[in-house]
This record gives structure tokens, sequence and C-alpha cells, in this order.
């Protein structure tokens, strides 16, 4: 089956063409680099992971209630419309709602995917270049999770959002070498991860637990990269410079934040958009959500160097200012550890079945004997 078949709306061309501009730079200087650039590609390289290992595609999903997360969720809970529907109305809520939060993901990751490339094109040090190619692969592998999630588990796909694919062609389109990392190691990596870790931290079913913390664990990597990077890089811009780098980031910000709002969804189910917006907007778990996804991109926003009045000002009418003294490298050894942690839970119980189908085919045959 093709993938166009499983679209609850049609995605236009299947071809998505972003003019590229700026140059490709190669590097002559092949001493050893940064030392803390070249751990995190050390790192990247020990890191890397086959998805159809590491991850048990075994695990059912239920279609109808693929992450187990509270009817709260949905911004329809409490309104008319929930309480006419009927449980299978509910569960097809339940499939679009996670069908689109997870096609945005995959479509974040396929523009995480080029965005990564073209840093290892554009980037001029060959450490940064070298990072940036198992970045790459990180992303090819993210995408490659969620599209067989999707079609396999799911059974439906959702277009890019619009605001998504906005700031994608924006990243894409700036002929400076650093604004893919801008655009996507902090914004939309940022976003990604606290949005990942909301889930990941609320789920109650096993498989989409599993892609998360994987999937995080890689992302980790990817924005202290970007920090690294940038913080370096912008010490040595003018003030007119960081400021034009601060407007992308507000504008971003922006478009990210309107993002996140499923409005696709509920159009689909045939409420009108004025509502729907009105229902979004009033949604508690929504208004959490908004703020958890800045939990990542505020402080890193800051520690790079860009924390001008109008940024600041921004921050203050989104209400994540305070978010800026979070600490970032915290929550980034969270999401490593956790992973780890699933790991050990998991191959310990998979150690201790198997000592058990061994235990009882020894008791077996000396019953037989």
């Amino acid at each position: 089956m093709s993938t166009r078949d499983l679209y609850v709306q049609d995605p236009g061309d299947p071809l998505w063409k972003v003019p590229a501009s700026g140059a490709a730079r190669f590097s002559w200087e092949y001493d050893d680099g940064r030392d803390r650039l070249l751990a995190l590609y050390q790192k990247g390289k020990d890191k890397q992971w086959d998805a159809n290992l590491r991850i048990d595609w075994e695990l059912e999903v239920d279609p109808k209630d693929p992450l187990g997360t509270p009817d709260e969720s949905m911004s329809l809970y409490g309104t008319k419309y929930w309480d006419k529907m009927s449980e299978k109305d509910r569960g097809d809520l339940r499939q679009h709602y996670t069908s689109w939060q997870f096609s945005q993901f995959l479509h974040g990751e396929q523009g995480a995917m080029v965005c990564a490339a073209r840093i290892v094109e554009s980037v001029p040090d060959l450490d940064a270049k070298f990072y940036s190619a198992t970045q790459t692969m990180d992303e090819a592998r993210h995408a490659e999770i969620y599209s067989r999630f999707l079609q396999e588990k799911i059974g439906m796909l959702y277009p890019v959002n619009d605001n998504l694919q906005a700031l994608l062609g924006d990243t894409l389109k700036d002929s400076r070498w650093d604004m893919p990392y801008l655009g996507m190691q902090v914004l939309i990596e940022g976003l990604a991860l606290a949005a990942f870790g909301m889930i990941r931290d609320t789920t109650t079913k096993p498989l989409p637990q599993q892609i998360l913390a994987y999937v995080m664990q890689d992302e980790a990597r990817h924005v202290a990269f970007g920090r690294m990077a940038l913080r370096d890089y912008y010490k040595q811009l003018t003030d007119a410079e960081l400021r034009e780098r601060e407007e992308f980031v507000i504008e971003g910000c922006y478009l990210m934040r309107d993002r996140l709002r499923g409005l696709e969804v509920l159009e689909n189910f045939g409420i009108p958009p004025k509502e729907a917006a009105e229902f979004t907007e009033r949604s508690e778990f929504l208004h959490l959500f908004r703020k958890l996804l800045f939990s990542r991109i505020v402080p890193c926003v800051k520690d790079i160097g860009l924390w001008g009045e109008r940024l600041q000002r921004a921050y203050v009418d989104m209400g994540v200012f305070d978010l800026g003294d979070s600490n970032l490298d915290l929550l980034m050894a969270q999401d490593e550890e956790l992973a780890e942690k699933l790991d050990a839970e998991r191959f310990a119980a998979e150690e201790e079945a198997r000592t058990a189908e061994v235990a009882a085919a020894i008791a077996e045959g000396a019953g037989e004997g």
C-alpha cells in the first residue's frame, strides 16, 4: 500500500522542493579540533543503534487507544461534542490525535535529517561536520521509526502542519550557515524533545514509551551539539547580527506554539474552525503542554547568548520567561538515563524469562527420565 493511501487529508505534491542557498564549505584543516565536540562525536558513534533490534515491534498497539492517555488530554473533553460521542467515536478521535501528533514528529524528523545534512555541507569546521554526519544517521533512524509506527500500528497519517512547514522552509532557505543549527537544533528539536517527553511520561503503553525514550536519548546529544557550536560562534557576532537571530527565534517560537493545537483533527470531526480554536484555547491540558514545550528552548536560547530585550518580552508574552533559569543539563542527563534504565529493565525481564524457560525444560527432562 502506498503511504499516500494512509493520509486522512490530501498532502498535495509528494515532493516538496525548498530552494537551497549558501555555500558548501570544505575544510583542509584536519587537526584534532575542539575536544568537547569531538567527545560528542565519539559518543554519537558509540550510541548508534538499530531500530529493528532495539525496539520490540511485536508489542501490540490498539489503534483506538494507542497511548492510554486520559480523556482530559483531548481538547473536546467536557464539551457538548464529547458528550454526544459514542465510545467508538472517542476511539476514532484518539486514533486521529495520535496520528496527527506522530505525523508531525515524522515530518519534523525528516526535516531534521535534511538540516543535519545541510550542516555537514555548510559548517566551516571539520569537527562539526563529523558530528553532524552522525546526527544525519540518527534523524534517518527516527524518521524510519515514526513512519513504521504510523503505518503498522496506527494505520493513518496526517500531512505536515503549515506552521511546521513554514519554519522548516525558513530554516533551509537561509544562506547563513548557522541558521540550520538555530532553526533545527534549538527550536524544532527543543520543542520536539519537550513534546516527546510529555507523551513518554504519560503514556501507559510500552511501545510508544520505548520509541520516545530511545529517540530522546539521541536528541539530547543533538541539542548539546547546537549549544556548543552556536555559543562559540555567537560570541563573535555584532549586536545587529545577534538581533537578527533573535527575531528569527521570536517568529519561530510563535509559529511552533500555534502549531501544536491539532485543529486539523477537530475539523476532520466536523467541528467548526472557530469553535475548534476556542476549545483548544480553553484546554487546561494544552496550556500545560504549551508551557512544557518551551522547557528546553528558553534555557538553550539564553545559554547561547540570545537574550535581548525584545526576545525577553516575547517570552514574557508567551508566559515562559521563567524557564530561562531551568537546568538544561539536568534535563538532558535525565533523558539519557531514562533510556538506559528502560533498556536495563527490558533486558533483565528477557533474561529472567529465558532462565525460567531453561529451568522448565530441564525440569521436564528430569521428569521424563
